[in-house]
């Protein structure tokens, strides 16, 4: 059964401002999200991000949270942002 994906107001941000050619590998990566829990690479997340899970696209992480019958994407960070407050 598939999912859908919805970006958080963060999160849209964060896509509007990625580089172009980052956006069709993130674009990838919603697409794969949309298959959960059958997505390869999904790390759960810990400390104050626990309760998310992380997926990677090169030095990119897409933060994201299972709200059944959707996945709500949180942020999409550089892997050197993407764990600062």
């Amino acid at each position: 059964m598939a999912v859908s994906v919805r970006l958080a107001d963060d999160a849209r941000d964060d896509f509007d401002a990625l580089p172009s050619t980052v956006k069709g590998r993130v674009l990838s990566v919603f697409e794969r999200l949309k298959q959960w829990p059958n997505v390869s690479g999904a790390k759960p997340m810990k400390g104050k991000l626990a309760g998310n899970f992380r997926i990677r696209t090169g030095d990119w992480r897409i933060v994201f949270r299972f709200a059944s019958p959707e996945v709500i994407v949180v942020r999409i960070k550089h892997r050197r942002e993407v764990y600062e407050d």
